[in-house]
């Protein structure tokens, strides 16, 4: 295995197309098919469904997460040794969910945009380490706390979490309290179909599983005025709302915390180690409970 070979796999992947490929890596599309045959002659397996977009097969992820760690490695060591200036810094891949890229997560690492390159990929914090094991990224915020195989984690913190409204939409739907009935017709704007925090509080509350009408927004800012122009009811974070914002709390015993966690691969990589320290620093100012 090369390192040609490698960077047509990710370019492959990353592009959905060979193709796609082709354009990133400025050669032709029968270069990197060539090159992607040579790995899966030199590995012995199948990488790549040539599909629309081609997805690795599950010997294609173990071969593209090494593929990462390697192209990281040779970014390290070319910036260790004054190279080209063409190259640029590192290109780190990571996964982040939308409240914490909205709130507290980019003012930490802004400082660094001179020495690493960031490729962040949204997903909500039940679903970044899935991006993690599939080796589209070399780290991510997280909540699930169990390491994924070959990566290290530590905790970052809690984001607290309050159902919210504005207060001329709780006089209307909540006039007489945040009851089960009133929950169960009262609208509520969710963030996208993967966003669980509403509907854990309504079975926490009604103790079934209510289908109130639903608003899905998909963007953390937008969700928050979706709120704020009295759509719909919220769970919104405190990192997100302020005395002037006027939003009410629903339910005062109705907060949640939702505990983060940095998970990233055990790879000795300056640069992966920049991020992470800055990471851990920002979410110690800004989580409730950081560790």
């Amino acid at each position: 295995m090369d390192l040609p070979q490698l960077r047509a796999l990710v370019a492959a992947v990353e592009t959905g197309t060979l193709d796609g490929a082709a354009r990133a890596l400025h050669v032709t599309p029968s270069a990197v098919s060539q090159r992607i045959r040579a790995l899966e002659s030199a590995t012995g397996q199948v990488l790549l469904v040539r599909s629309r977009p081609v997805v690795p097969t599950g010997a294609g992820t173990a071969v593209l997460r090494l593929a990462r760690q390697v192209d990281l490695l040779v970014a390290d060591t070319t910036a260790q040794l004054g190279g080209s200036p063409a190259a640029g810094p590192p290109v780190l891949p990571l996964a982040v969910n939308a409240d914490s890229l909205a709130t507290w997560f980019l003012p930490g690492v802004a400082p660094l945009a001179a020495e690493v390159q960031l490729d962040v990929r949204v997903a909500d914090q039940t679903m970044t380490s899935a991006l993690l094991r599939d080796g589209t990224v070399m780290a991510a915020v997280t909540a699930d706390p169990e390491p994924v195989p070959g990566c290290s984690v530590a905790r970052l913190g809690a984001m607290t979490y309050r159902p919210m409204a504005t207060g001329a939409f709780a006089d209307r739907w909540f006039a007489d309290g945040v009851t089960p009935a009133a929950l169960r017709r009262a609208p509520v704007v969710v963030f996208d179909r993967t966003d669980d925090l509403q509907y854990a509080y309504l079975r926490r509350r009604t103790h079934d599983r209510p289908a109130p009408p639903v608003h899905h927004v998909p963007a953390s800012a937008d969700h928050l005025v979706a709120v704020r122009l009295g759509m719909g009811w919220g769970m919104v974070p405190d990192l997100q709302t302020g005395p002037d914002d006027g939003l009410v709390p629903l339910d005062p015993a109705g907060a949640v915390d939702v505990v983060l966690w940095w998970q990233q691969w055990k790879l000795r990589s300056p640069s992966l180690d920049l991020v992470a320290a800055a990471v851990a620093a920002t979410a110690r100012a800004a989580l409730d409970g950081a560790a």
